[in-house]
């Protein structure tokens, strides 16, 4: 299979955008509001996050594009490439609720259903592309971890 570089690189841009976005409401939060939570030990150093994102962000992408390379005219590709946005409109909203709005309650409710959401990419994703399912496999895990510190910070900060 050929690669298209111009589909490859959009997929990726319209990831990594939707991190972009989710800094923007993220970044004058950092060393203000989140540096003065109480946060479990086991709550990584502030730089991880901006490494790990990224590189989720580009995984993303290309399992996106392997998706959009199964034809965009098939119902099934298209389904998933829906939810696949949903997911990725959840991502960029639960920064702006837990840094932007500074509301960890709200924003573990809203993980909560984030996670769902990848849960059904990856499961819509496998019955087109598998390997697009398995580049989704970290960033669900990491969904996973946030999720769990996410709640702590909010019993945490009650």
């Amino acid at each position: 299979m050929k690669t298209d570089v111009p589909k490859l690189a959009a997929a990726v841009v319209i990831c990594l955008a939707a991190g972009v976005i989710g800094w923007v409401f993220t970044a004058g939060s950092i060393p203000t509001w989140y540096a003065g939570l109480q946060k479990p030990s086991y709550s990584p150093p502030n730089w991880v996050f901006a490494l790990v994102w990224t590189a989720l962000y580009i995984l993303m992408g290309i399992s996106a594009y392997l998706v959009w390379t199964k034809g965009w005219g098939k119902k099934e590709v298209r389904s998933a490439l829906s939810v696949f946005g949903a997911q990725l409109l959840l991502n960029t909203a639960w920064s702006i609720i837990f840094f932007g709005l500074k509301d960890p309650f709200y924003a573990f409710v809203e993980i909560v259903f984030l996670w769902a959401a990848i849960v059904l990419t990856i499961w819509k994703f496998n019955g087109i592309s598998r390997n697009a399912a398995l580049l989704l496999v970290p960033y669900v895990l990491w969904v996973s971890f946030a999720a769990f510190l996410n709640y702590s910070i909010w019993r945490m900060n009650v």
